[in-house]
């Protein structure tokens, strides 16, 4: 299976280094194309470069486009006569619907929301999927995508929460860590790394202890 990527931002250059590392299901060397070439220019070792998105959606079987939501219209624009209507494409902004997207190109379309987490392989990955997606084509997406960590199906309508509670709660749990850290160190001589890795610890353990007693 022929997998690319549209855009080489940090979200772009996430996925492909973590399916390049970790997915059987991709069929030779990822295929990437950015705005600007000479961003991806030094990665043909690495990856089939293409020219332009005309190009690389003719190549693939699957194509993630990590784009901002402001170009998104743009890159649909671009692409929509090249598609087939076996491929799935895949968006990485949760802003804009099916409906949206579907005035422009009406293919398989796949809403992927990652996590930070996909860094370290533990993202709580959330998908959603169009009509025109078949059951063998999620488990396809569901299976190229655990590389990264557990993937999550929820109705498009459900995608906002998720969101919530999957990619932004990272940031208020780190909040929350930093204030205890910080308060505590106003009542103990306990060196700082010592707290730090004494709170670290409580919380990854309170969550295991959850998890196992299924809290």
């Amino acid at each position: 299976m022929k997998v690319g990527v549209i855009g080489y931002g940090s979200m772009g250059k996430m996925l492909l280094e973590k399916l390049s590392l970790n997915s059987d299901l991709v069929d030779g060397k990822l295929y990437v194309a950015n705005r600007s070439y000479e961003k991806i220019v030094d990665l043909a070792e690495e990856y089939q470069l293409c020219q332009n998105n005309q190009e690389i959606a003719t190549l693939v079987d699957i194509l993630f486009i990590c784009v901002r939501p402001i170009d998104m219209k743009n890159v649909l624009e671009e692409i929509k006569n090249c598609l087939r209507k076996e491929q799935i494409i895949v968006t990485l902004n949760g802003s804009i619907t099916f409906e949206q997207i579907e005035g422009i190109c009406k293919n398989k379309i796949v809403k992927a929301i990652p996590s930070v987490m996909a860094e370290i392989n533990k993202s709580q990955t959330l998908i959603c999927c169009n009509s025109m997606v078949n059951e063998q084509d999620k488990a396809i997406m569901k299976d190229l995508l655990s590389c990264i960590g557990s993937v999550i199906e929820l109705p498009e309508s459900e995608m906002g929460m998720g969101s919530e509670l999957v990619s932004c709660m990272p940031g208020f749990i780190a909040a929350i860590f930093n204030e205890i850290c910080i308060s505590a160190q106003k009542h103990t001589s306990i060196a700082t790394e010592e707290v730090v890795q004494m709170v670290l610890n409580t919380m990854i353990g309170t969550g295991q202890l959850m998890i196992e007693n299924n809290c």
